[in-house]
């Protein structure tokens, strides 16, 4: 297990006694691969931010070794990986496998994009909590991040 931030969630008070805070959660936004269409990931990090969460965009074309370096470096609670490529299955995987190998399985990982209904047993069997495909409720999304990050300390 890797570490994590040191005292995330206190504060201290006006006279020194800690208290426990709110500490929003930290979410990665990445473009993984050779896919340049932003538009619905910038819609995402936009919703995310609205709803009072911590987010980095990675920006498009990354490897899946930079969003995980990024993503430990930054000490995020999840990973969001946006693809419409079609070469999901590929990335996604590699993404999973590396943070594995980093230790940082405790990251949550979800994805969304133009994945067929079929490959999204695979992709949750290699350890990806939800898959979002076009059309999916804003609601429904923030609902089911919120759910999966409400037990990560």
């Amino acid at each position: 297990m890797r570490p994590r931030r040191s005292n995330p969630g206190r504060q201290e008070r006006a006279g020194g006694d800690p208290v426990n805070a709110k500490i929003p959660k930290r979410i990665l936004i990445g473009k993984v691969g050779l896919d340049g269409h932003d538009r619905g990931a910038k819609f995402i990090v936009r919703a995310l931010r609205n709803a009072g969460y911590e987010v980095i965009y990675t920006g498009i074309r990354r490897t899946p070794e930079q969003i995980v370096r990024t993503a430990v470096d930054e000490d995020v609670d999840a990973i969001g990986l946006s693809l419409l490529s079609g070469a999901h299955n590929e990335l996604f995987a590699r993404v999973a496998g590396l943070l594995q190998k980093e230790g940082a399985r405790d990251i949550v990982l979800f994805g969304g994009g133009t994945i067929p209904q079929r490959d999204i047993a695979h992709l949750e069997s290699l350890g990806f909590s939800r898959v979002f495909t076009p059309g999916t409720p804003l609601s429904e999304i923030l609902t089911a991040l919120e759910e999966e990050l409400a037990d990560k300390k």
